[in-house]
């Protein structure tokens, strides 16, 4: 089953159970990922981390503007979105991968960071939040 049908049949479950805000959120989930299939057949996992880094960037906006009500219902919709998206790596699974890139790489200084990241990117796709590798990376490198 792909993952828009399993949304889509989540969406009727939830409906009958009477989860509005669940609905909701389902239903921007297979909207987003009917979109992306329409337009250019996005990857699905693409899709979702977009949609969940939107909401968490929004959370954080309403919290700053102290409206911790819109801020809280944007949580819960990121973490309905995470709910589809592949486990993320552990701090340790993801040190292994950063260091393997790194002596692949062969990179010795934060300078190369791009390199680095170029290679772990395609290797924790939807397993791990860029900014949490970049953040390995930086350490592995620095001195």
């Amino acid at each position: 089953m792909s993952l828009l049908n399993q949304v889509q049949e989540d969406v009727k479950t939830a409906m009958k159970a009477g989860e509005r805000e669940r609905v909701h959120a389902l239903r921007m989930i297979a909207d987003a990922l009917q979109k992306a299939e329409k337009d250019n057949g996005a990857d699905p996992v693409e899709v979702l981390q977009r949609e969940r880094k939107r909401r968490l960037e929004a959370a954080e906006a309403y919290r700053d503007g102290g409206r911790d009500q819109q801020a809280e219902s944007e949580e819960r919709e990121a973490e309905i979105i995470a709910s589809y998206m592949p486990e993320q790596l552990s701090d340790e699974q993801l040190e292994a991968v950063v260091g393997d890139a790194v002596a692949e790489s062969g990179a010795s200084s934060a300078k190369e960071l791009g390199r680095v990241m170029a290679l772990v990117m395609p290797k924790v796709k939807g397993q791990a939040d860029g900014s949490r590798v970049s953040a390995a990376v930086k350490e592995k490198l620095s001195p």
